[in-house]
């Protein structure tokens, strides 16, 4: 099981005075990166709800936003009536022609016009939004697991192709020695020089293993059905396959380096843009 980094969730509950609304939206990264834009009035608990977020989603760039919007006809912030008279007072004496309509849209816009008084967290209310943060995490995890599985879809055709490719180079390898051999006859014998039999067969054996693959195949295809199990696990871990992802390549590489014969680098070539498409892929798993 996979779960992609890629998600979003939101919640919307009701009170009695107020709409609150919760939005989680996540995307890859290699670590966790936690966004949060809530009300000021609510930063006392920003760090219960940190941990909250970090432990049920562990890794990706995350957004969190607490929206809050008053539906009853109540408002925190007042007129600062002695301020605002005080403000008019001194107007009126700088310009006596204005009347008061005039001083009191200037007063307002004066520092200190307004004032909010600052609203106390009311337990219940807090325990509603946990309830939604919950319930907007439930849903993101949800959207992670559905791109899980279509990457998790897409793994396994890239990793069948990279086996039904390396199973082309192992159909080819005799053919390849056998090139290798032919080879390396063809540059002694124009060379025109007597060559001893001994002495040749050393040496071909010694070119032979050079370019042996048997343990570069023998470990690719261990890598790839490991690579296979790690997606079924229990855990969705894109570190792990991505350490498995770097075996692979290494063992691909490793088989092209060590070819020397054409057809077989094509499918090596192949076999690499498989993996770049794995890797791309790989970087939105959690």
């Amino acid at each position: 099981m996979i779960k992609s980094m890629t998600g979003f969730g939101k919640s919307v509950e009701q009170l009695p005075s107020k709409k609150i609304t919760i939005e989680l939206k996540s995307l890859n990264s290699k670590s966790l990166d936690l966004n949060a834009r809530i009300p000021s009035y609510y930063r006392e608990k920003e760090l219960s709800m940190r941990k909250l977020i970090a432990a049920s989603l562990l890794r990706g760039k995350i957004d969190f936003s607490l929206y809050v919007e008053v539906t009853a006809e109540e408002t925190s912030t007042v007129i600062n009536k002695a301020v605002v008279t005080e403000y008019m007072n001194q107007l009126r004496q700088v310009e006596q022609s204005a009347n008061d309509i005039e001083l009191l849209k200037m007063a307002v816009r004066m520092p200190d016009a307004l004032k909010t008084e600052r609203e106390e967290i009311d337990e219940s209310e807090y325990e509603v939004i946990l309830t939604a943060l919950k319930h907007a995490i439930k849903e993101l995890n949800e959207y992670r697991l559905a791109e899980g599985k279509v990457l998790e879809e897409d793994f396994l055709l890239r990793i069948t192709n990279i086996s039904d490719l390396l199973n082309a180079v192992i159909g080819i390898d005799d053919e390849r020695m056998a090139s290798v051999k032919d080879r390396l006859r063809k540059a002694l014998d124009d060379l025109k020089e007597q060559v001893d039999e001994n002495r040749f067969e050393q040496e071909l054996i010694y070119y032979l293993e050079k370019f042996d693959i048997t343990e570069e195949k023998v470990r690719l295809a261990n890598h790839l059905d490991y690579f296979s199990k790690s997606l079924h696990s229990k855990d969705s871990n894109g570190k792990k396959l991505g350490f498995i992802t770097q075996e692979i390549g290494r063992e691909i590489n490793t088989i092209g380096s060590k070819s020397n014969y054409a057809p077989m680098q094509q499918l090596v070539v192949q076999m690499k843009d498989e993996l770049e498409k794995i890797k791309e892929q790989l970087l939105n798993v959690l």
